[in-house]
């Protein structure tokens, strides 16, 4: 059986470190004002994504992940469990990162 949840207020509802966060109505997991997330995107009821952070359509963002600083995951890709995408990393379109996985990659110097 699979529990539906209905994201009822679509206003700030957390605040963390002087950033307001919103629940997604796809899933209920918690966005950054600051954050760019697909509406088709999936953010699990305990996933946050943080800063300037980027979720494309159709991705997953589940279990206790996180998707901080200015990483993208790209369309259909799905970061789950307790894995953590952050930094200037990129997930591409349909990659998996799972379980305790944590994926960074430096900003590149000009």
């Amino acid at each position: 059986m699979t529990d539906t949840i209905k994201v009822l207020y679509s206003e700030a509802v957390l605040e963390i470190d002087g950033v307001k966060y919103h629940h997604h109505p796809n899933g209920g997991g918690l966005v950054a004002e600051t954050a760019e997330v697909a509406p088709t995107a999936y953010v699990g009821l305990f996933a946050r994504v943080c800063a300037y952070a980027k979720v494309g359509d159709y991705a997953n963002v589940c279990g206790n992940a996180r998707v901080c600083a200015y990483a993208k995951v790209g369309d259909y890709a799905n970061v789950c469990g307790n894995a953590r995408v952050c930094a200037y990393a990129k997930v591409d379109a349909c990659a998996w990162v799972c379980g305790e996985r944590i994926v960074r990659r430096a900003k590149r110097r000009s």
